[in-house]
């Protein structure tokens, strides 16, 4: 599979990851989108008018933590070339890292077992997915931020064969919303049985995401250093 493509596929399964932790943001954590922020943004603005019973800490520090993460991934790949390199390794790392941190004291400890345990854990996921909404825009596949498909959509309407019958990639556009989708409903299934079990999925997710877009980058790298040598 060409590289583009792969990192197409890549994308697209951080995606529905993204949707599972949506799911658990809002349902599990008092109605706080951590991936997104559009979201996020319209649930703060009703919640500080005082006419709703809707969070306004939650979403706050959500806000702040995504923006936080994706500006600290943003210095890790200053200077770097576009695509997939290795600061984009190392930002899904701590991914996962955080992630699976979060399972870990959910499973033991549990969501309520100390002060402010749920708004620390948005902040938490705020930050992870602010990190990987940054390296996902540096890895440049256009239609999948990975946390928002509201762009996706405008492009899969207006282009379509009913609007300006313009040439896209539909399927991948028609795939992010329906990966996002799926993740949502996957995250809500999940958090039935357990709330860490959706989390830990987006986990191994962000695992097989990394391991398998590192891999080909070095790959890449020895062809390239091959080619170098036999010139």
């Amino acid at each position: 599979m060409a590289t583009p493509r792969l990192h197409m596929w890549l994308m697209l399964v951080l995606t529905f990851s993204t949707g599972v932790i949506d799911a658990v943001g809002f349902l599990g954590l008092d109605r706080v989108f951590t991936g997104n922020m559009t979201g996020n943004v319209v649930i703060l603005g009703m919640a500080l008018t005082g006419t709703t019973n809707l969070p306004v800490l939650g979403p706050a520090l959500a806000l702040v933590a995504f923006f936080l993460g994706a500006m600290l991934c943003g210095r890790m790949l200053r200077g770097r070339p576009d695509g997939w390199v290795g600061a984009t390794s190392v930002a899904l790392i701590i991914v996962a890292a955080v992630l699976v941190a979060i399972s870990v004291l959910l499973f033991v400890a549990g969501r309520h077992a100390f002060p402010y345990m749920t708004e620390g854990i948005t902040s938490g996921l705020g930050l992870v997915m602010g990190i990987q909404a940054a390296a996902a825009r540096h890895v440049k596949v256009p239609d999948v931020t990975t946390v928002v498909v509201t762009s996706t959509i405008t492009g899969l309407a207006a282009d379509s064969r009913l609007g300006a019958d313009k040439k896209q990639d539909w399927l991948k556009r028609f795939l992010a919303v329906l990966l996002i989708l799926a993740g949502a409903v996957a995250g809500a299934s999940l958090m039935t049985i357990t709330l860490w079990l959706p989390i830990s999925i987006s986990a191994f997710l962000t695992l097989v995401v990394l391991v398998v877009g590192h891999i080909r980058k070095r790959a890449e790298k020895r062809r390239g250093n091959d080619g170098d040598q036999r010139a």
